[in-house]
């Protein structure tokens, strides 16, 4: 196996880098490589079941006067977490400059207001962990780029610096703002390097087999502190080749490629997951030929998707969607979410809905509070790329009573552990958390608003007040995901059809391998629904009523899980 693995890594490396990648290149990363196979020890768990739900979280979430984010978010996590989730996605916990951590200023170490990497030992005592690799940037702030501007040995092809005139116009742009970003060198020179995403976050230029062997060492320092499932956060981006697109490109896949067989290699069992915002045909590339590529990647038409079904009151659109999702093989599966500490992308909508129902969204959304984030054509235009909101209050509108709210999000989630894949929850969802406009006024930035830390006294006086909306959501939430922990028929791989009773209900059975099934109905309107069954009896689980005839009404924004009797 491991002359094998091997050749798959030299062939990938070859095809990427050619002669550049010298003998000394060679032995550094293979003695890096050797090195983290002597170190590891933690075992993965091999592929994914039903036991699989995901909570996404900042490190520094929750805060306790003298004490650190880490040892407050692991005493928080299990009182209220532990037994309800399998793995903890960690937002970047690293030192960093902007972006709440995706300007990551030292990789290899813990941001001292969340703790130490002990801490990160602690919480895994708990939970398996989800560690972010923000492998295509870096902050302008970090000691690598400082080395850089400095002009020290070794580090001058690190960055990616191009001539201003350069035509650059066919380069797809995520952000409203200057791709190039002019910086002065020691000596004086001026040169314009690539910023994707802000003039904080500095393109690493892939290019280098440098850059590879440092960002190798990074993937290889996770793996030993322990990370099950490794997040490549905005990873289409990371080879640039001016005159094309610069997204997705073949040594892009080709590099992740690379970074799967590593982790094979080194801890068996670590999953990659690519996260790209992007239109659902070229996400699903990701997935490579099924094998060789990300065994997950983001769902991330899912979540407008559902939006625009709940405000549409129709599930036509998202049921065709659905009926449509295929898989390369049983060795991948998708990451299923609804709410992230991003907003909710457009992107992936483009193609499945018309510009004029996204545009029509767009402005429902904004007219209820949403905020939105635009970005730059090649032709010049701009368009929205992205929702700022929470998804409690992307759902409804601000007139509606918290019965309401909480009717529609239990829906939803429901709809999201129903889906076939692994669901990660935001844990502002679990919270119940509103807009946050004081959070944008005093950062200055939209996605503020869904990224509100919380004193731990201040929140759990909420979650134990037996009248508040956090209370109730939390709880309702835990029922479901206790539920779908329960069940085969909601293993990621089980069997999964989808159809609609009507305009409003979408109906999703999942079978799992013994032929046991679980319908879920969703009623995504206002009015109650009647469907008729194809069972004759059962149990709807949710509510443990019995089901002793085909015809059944749903009450608006009402979801069942029924099983067989």
């Amino acid at each position: 196996m491991e002359c094998k693995v091997n050749a798959i890594i030299n062939e990938l490396i070859n095809n990427v880098y050619g002669e550049s990648f010298t003998p000394e290149h060679w032995q550094v990363l293979y003695k890096h490589i050797n090195d983290a196979q002597s170190d590891i020890f933690h075992a993965r768990k091999s592929g994914w079941d039903e036991q699989d739900v995901v909570l996404i979280t900042y490190a520094t979430q929750f805060c306790e006067e003298g004490s650190k984010g880490l040892p407050v978010f692991t005493c928080f996590y299990n009182q209220w977490f532990a037994d309800v989730f399998s793995h903890t996605h960690l937002l970047p916990f690293y030192p960093w400059s902007s972006d709440d951590g995706f300007s990551v200023i030292d990789y290899h170490r813990v941001d001292p207001e969340a703790g130490e990497w002990s801490d990160i030992a602690e919480l895994k005592k708990s939970t398996n962990l989800m560690f972010d690799f923000v492998c295509n940037h870096m902050s302008a702030k970090s000691e690598w780029f400082n080395n850089y501007l400095q002009q020290k040995p070794g580090y001058d092809d690190y960055f990616i610096a191009v001539d201003p005139a350069t035509d650059l116009s066919a380069v797809i742009r995520p952000r409203a703002l200057p791709l190039l970003t002019p910086f002065t060198l020691h000596e004086g020179t001026v040169r314009y390097l690539w910023t994707t995403f802000s003039n904080d976050q500095v393109d690493l230029n892939f290019a280098s087999p440098n850059v590879l062997i440092a960002m190798v060492d990074v993937l290889l320092h996770y793996l030993k502190e322990g990370a099950d499932y490794i997040r490549l956060d905005a990873v289409g981006f990371m080879w640039k080749d001016p005159g094309t697109s610069c997204l997705h490109l073949d040594k892009t896949h080709q590099l992740i490629q690379l970074f799967r067989a590593i982790s094979d290699m080194v801890a068996p069992g670590t999953v990659i997951i690519t996260e790209t915002n992007v239109p659902h045909k070229d996400n699903i590339s990701y997935f490579g030929n099924g094998r060789n590529e990300a065994q997950m990647v983001y769902q991330f038409s899912l979540p407008p998707l559902v939006l625009h079904a709940i405000h549409s009151q129709n599930v036509q659109t998202l049921c065709r969607w659905a009926q449509g999702l295929t898989l390369p093989s049983t060795a991948t599966t998708w990451f299923n979410f609804l709410a992230s500490h991003d907003g909710i992308g457009l992107n992936p909508l483009r193609g499945i809905l018309p510009e004029a129902d996204i545009l029509s969204l767009v402005d429902k959304l904004q007219s209820e509070g949403a905020l939105v984030n635009w970005k730059n054509n090649p032709d010049g235009t701009r368009s929205p790329y992205e929702i700022n909101v929470t998804y409690l209050d992307a759902l409804c509108e601000r007139n509606s009573s918290d019965q309401q709210r909480i009717a529609k999000f239990i829906l939803v989630h429901a709809l999201l552990l129903t889906f076939p894949g692994v669901p990660a929850i935001y844990i502002h969802s679990m919270l119940g958390s509103r807009n946050d406009y004081e959070g944008v006024a005093r950062k200055g930035y939209n996605r503020a608003i869904n990224r509100k830390k919380y004193d731990k006294a201040e929140i759990e006086a909420e979650l134990e007040n037996p009248h508040s909306l956090c209370h109730a959501i939390y709880h309702s939430l835990v029922k479901l995901i206790t539920l779908r922990r329960q069940h085969k028929t909601f293993h990621p791989n089980a069997k999964a059809a989808f159809e609609t009773a009507n305009d409003h209900v979408l109906k999703i059975v999942r079978t799992d391998n013994t032929g046991a099934r679980m319908i879920a109905l969703f009623n995504f309107s206002q009015n109650a629904q009647n469907i008729i069954l194809d069972i004759a009896s059962g149990e709807e689980i949710i509510t443990h009523a019995p089901i002793n005839e085909r015809a059944l009404t749903l009450n608006p924004w009402q979801a069942m899980w029924i099983t067989e009797n």
